[in-house]
């Protein structure tokens, strides 16, 4: 069994107090689904001694680490934004950044888009199939798919190509964040065909 730690959205206090103990000491590698400092992910990265892979949110920046020197993306962190990669694990990811556009903000796309951006995907997830007899393990986004997880308000819309990938593709989980629902937790897991859809907003450990 694979275990991953994946993180999104909020910074979790529980995760820089534990993240270097037992709670997380079997964990295998770490995914972030966006929308958290770049600092808080080098943390994840230098106390779990455990490799990461990630997408951007919708608002994401570049963060500057000196006077002279900025960042646009986590050290250490490997970025999955129109790419598919595989563990040493031997678990196949593949990832998308970003949201529905709502205020021409960065990382933001119209639903044109994001069909492009799939459809870039689509030869990695064939030959992902030829070498390894199965397409993809988890699909690693900001968004959610199109009603599934996501919400109603612009910014909060769910992306119709993703939904699309999971019908045809079939990945193990689908991997995201953006959408924050305090009031129900309970919608953060979702079964749809044969994957399971979840908001890892905050922190959650997934067991592959």
């Amino acid at each position: 069994m694979t275990k991953i730690l994946a993180v999104s959205d909020e910074e979790s206090q529980f995760i820089y107090h534990a993240i270097g103990g037992e709670r997380f000491k079997d964990i295998d590698f770490v995914i972030s689904c966006g929308d958290l400092p770049y600092f808080y992910l080098e943390y994840i990265i230098s106390m779990s001694n455990k490799d990461l892979y990630y997408v951007k949110g919708n608002h994401a920046h570049k963060e500057e680490i000196s006077d002279h020197h900025q960042s646009s993306g986590p050290q250490g962190g490997r970025n999955l934004h129109l790419k598919s990669m595989r563990t040493p694990e031997g678990i196949l990811l593949a990832g998308i950044e970003g949201s529905i556009l709502y205020n021409r903000g960065p990382h933001q796309y119209t639903q044109g888009e994001m069909w492009q951006m799939v459809f870039r995907l689509v030869p990695h997830l064939f030959l992902n199939f030829l070498q390894y007899n199965r397409y993809l393990d988890i699909f690693v986004t900001h968004a959610p798919p199109w009603k599934i997880n996501d919400q109603q308000d612009l910014p909060h819309q769910g992306i119709k190509a993703f939904r699309w990938l999971l019908e045809v593709f079939h990945p193990r989980y689908h991997l995201h964040g953006h959408t924050h629902d305090y009031l129900n937790r309970s919608g953060i897991k979702t079964r749809y065909l044969q994957t399971d859809v979840i908001n890892v907003t905050g922190y959650q450990i997934i067991e592959f």
